[in-house]
Parts: C-alpha cells; sequence; structure tokens
C-alpha cells in the first residue's frame, strides 16, 4: 500500500484544531530556533551529546514532562511523558542530536531535535489547554544515529514495548512525506597470519593481507549473485606495517544493505562472512569477525501515517514527492523502530538538492533555510500527532495497514 491509496481526506484536520496548535507552535518559536543554534554551535558524537541532551530534557521539565534520563544505559538518552495510556494511545516522538566527526551537524540533528521538541511541545499544551485525557505523549531523546545505532539499545530495553505510533522528521534536498531506506549491517574481519622477512624467508610468513585481497575479491565477485538492489561496500583499514615484513594483521571493513531486513541478516550477511572465512582458509590466517556497530533494520514507512503526513505538508505550504519506488540507499535506527511500531520518517527540505553529511550542510543547517524547515517540521508534527490522538479511526488505520517485521536491537 502506498500513500496514493490511502485516503488522507477520511481523517482532516479540524479548522479549529490547525488553528490552535499554529497559535501555540508560534509561542514557542523563538526558543526552538535558539536551542537548534546552540545544538547546531557544540556538535557531539555518539552517546557523548551531554549538552544537547541537558538543553532538552530542561526544557520537557519545565514544560510539565515527567523525564527520565540514562535509559538504556545511555547516559544520554531520554524519556519524557506526559498522559496516560489508559487514555488513549501512546504517541512517541523521536529526538536525535548527534553529529558527525569532522563537519558537524551535516546531517541536521540540531534540527531534528528541535523539531520533535516543537512538536511534543505544541501537542501538550493543547492538551493542557483544552483539558483533553486522550492518550500518553512520549518524548523519546535517541543519541548516537550516527553509527551507534541508539534507538537499537532502546528497543533491547523494553523501553519503547507500549509505543502505539512512532514519528520523527529529517532535513533532506527534498519534501518526502514517506521514505523506506535499507538496512544496513557493518562488520569488521580482522585476519591473523605470521610475520617473516618478506625478501629472506617469505615462506616462514601467512600473509594477513593476501586474506582481505581475497576477502575483496570474492565480494566483488559475490555481487553478480546479488540483487540490483543491495549494497556492498568495503575498505582495508590495516594492511601491514612495512612492505619488507609479510603481514602478520589485516582488518577489512565492510557495510552492506538491503531493502529486506530479514533477508539481510539471514541470508546476505552469512555470504558477506563466507568471503572472509574462506579467504582465511586459502591463505592459512584466522579470522576473527567483529559487528562494527548494530544493525540496523530498513525503514517500512506506515502509508496511512504517510497520507496524513502528506496532507500536513500541503497545510504548511509545502508539496511533497512522491515515495520512491526503491528504497532510499541510506540507512537509519528508526528503521529497527519501525519493524516493531507503526513509524513515519518524513524527510522536510531545507534546500533543494542538498547533499547531506557535507560541509554544505553543515552550514545550512545553521541557517535560515533550516529555520524554516524547523517551524514548518514541527507544525506538520504537531498536527500528525494530534490526529492520531483525536481523529476517530485513525489509530485502527494505522494498525491494520502494519505488518510486523523482524525485531533487531544490539
Amino acid at each position: 500500500m502506498t500513500n496514493s491509496d490511502t485516503n488522507a481526506n477520511a481523517y482532516e484536520l479540524p479548522a479549529n484544531l490547525e488553528a490552535t496548535l499554529r497559535s501555540i507552535a508560534d509561542r514557542h518559536s523563538t526558543e526552538l530556533l535558539e536551542i537548534s543554534h546552540k545544538i547546531h554551535a557544540r556538535p557531539e558524537l555518539r552517546f557523548t551529546e551531554t549538552y544537547a541532551a541537558s538543553l532538552l530534557v530542561d526544557v520537557l521539565d519545565r514544560e510539565g514532562f515527567t523525564t527520565e534520563v540514562g535509559v538504556a544505559g545511555l547516559p544520554t538518552a531520554f524519556l519524557g511523558s506526559f498522559g496516560s495510556a489508559d487514555d488513549g494511545p501512546t504517541v512517541a516522538i523521536f529526538l536525535e542530536y548527534d553529529a558527525l566527526e569532522e563537519i558537524g551537524h551535516a546531517c541536521g540533528h540540531n534540527v531534528i531535535a528541535a523539531i520533535g521538541l516543537g512538536a511534543a511541545l505544541t501537542v501538550k499544551q493543547w492538551m493542557d489547554e483544552e483539558n483533553l485525557r486522550i492518550g500518553k505523549l512520549v518524548v523519546v531523546g535517541s543519541p548516537g544515529e550516527e553509527g551507534g545505532g541508539g534507538k537499537n539499545y532502546l528497543i533491547d530495553s523494553g523501553r519503547l514495548d507500549n509505543i502505539d505510533v512512532a514519528m520523527m522528521m529529517h532535513p533532506e534536498g527534498e519534501n518526502l512525506a514517506s521514505m523506506a531506506t535499507l538496512g544496513r549491517v557493518s562488520l569488521d574481519f580482522e585476519f591473523t597470519g605470521r610475520a617473516a622477512h618478506a625478501a629472506v624467508s617469505p615462506e616462514r610468513g601467512i600473509n594477513a593481507l593476501d586474506s582481505a585481497v581475497l576477502t575483496l575479491n570474492a565480494i566483488g565477485l559475490l555481487r553478480q549473485q546479488l540483487p540490483s538492489d543491495v549494497r556492498v561496500h568495503a575498505i582495508v583499514i590495516d594492511g601491514g606495517e612495512a612492505p619488507n615484513i609479510i603481514p602478520e594483521r589485516s582488518v577489512v571493513r565492510v557495510s552492506f544493505r538491503a531493502p529486506d531486513s530479514q533477508f539481510l541478516v539471514e541470508h546476505l550477511q552469512p555470504r558477506i562472512e563466507n568471503c572472509a572465512k574462506g579467504a582465511a582458509l586459502a591463505t592459512g590466517a584466522t579470522v576473527s569477525i567483529k559487528q562494527e556497530s548494530p544493525t540496523y533494520a530498513a525503514m517500512q514507512p506506515n502509508p496511512v501515517l504517510g497520507a496524513i503526513v502528506e496532507a500536513n505538508f500541503t497545510r504548511v505550504g509545502r508539496t511533497s514527492n512522491p515515495q520512491r519506488a526503491e528504497a532510499f540507499p541510506g540507512s537509519t535506527d528508526m528503521g529497527n523502530v519501525s519493524q516493531i511500531i507503526p513509524s513515519i520518517h518524513p524527510c522536510i527540505e531545507f534546500v533543494p538538492g542538498l547533499g547531506m553529511h557535507t560541509r554544505e550542510a553543515t552550514s545550512v543547517a545553521g541557517g535560515p533555510d533550516a529555520d524554516k524547515a524547523l517551524l514548518d517540521g514541527t507544525l506538520i508534527l504537531a498536527m500528525t500527532a494530534a490526529q492520531v490522538f483525536a481523529t476517530p479511526g485513525v489509530l485502527d488505520a494505522v494498525k491494520d495497514s502494519f505488518v510486523e517485521g523482524v525485531r533487531i536491537g544490539i
């Protein structure tokens, strides 16, 4: 089912509710922009986001959320909650706030954090002002998305088990109400051989670098037998110390991606690992296989939520591009959430065609184009969450269109 197959008009947003949400969001706009700029100015890498997490939790505390810091054993993970699941659905809004090595907030996580915070504050204040007891709103501070798989730890901890709907918004070079992604596994193959003088006694050595070369060749040959939407990329991160010494150690780091999470972990991963095992056998080396980071499952967007988000893009004056026929070739740990909870992960445009994870993106993420996306994104997520809470039939439709996938933690 795609967004076009789902009748978003069946879940219209009443004009008075839209006006209320707009008014509330506008009251928070100045502070949200300040928070985004502060996080942008102090980039912190995965699982070290102490400044950003503290900044966000302080606001949630002040605004009457019940907060918990250090969730799932992660010092910079947090939960903020308001309301009761006894009164209706539990809706979670996810915040990300880690940066990239060297180039800072080139993925715009400062804006992701501020959008999620703004949407949560807007919905909570609406529920407060209208004295509504219609469910539970949860703010999920999920650190370490950039390579750390922070949401995987939250899944394993069981703290996401009772959530009915999950959502977040990501900046991009286009507006996309709904987006599927590839799942990803990253492994290190560490080969151990035996050192020897490369000229005097090479026959005494076992060449660990040969194992690395054979692994890369085996992966290259394997690609012919893989589906066209699978991606495999590998580098040698250790290949020896000197050309006159037979390398006794080498390390290959490989990432591979696929749109089907079950295929990724049950079929593709064993075949990639066998490339390294066969290379070790052929050269006489030994190999140890270590997972470089938690597995990222493919993002499966909920079609009903996608249709609602698409209509809300229109309400703020944006036009969403159609969902791609093929999965976006990147990966996110929000995919792990989407496999077990009906989820949506729309993208909001900074600048048309902008490539993320670039220095240009870092600059844009702290400027006026990002500010505009932040304010629009806050409204889109707030309206979407309000519709899940308040519109009859939405939650049932969301659940009916959800197909549970693979549960992947750490």
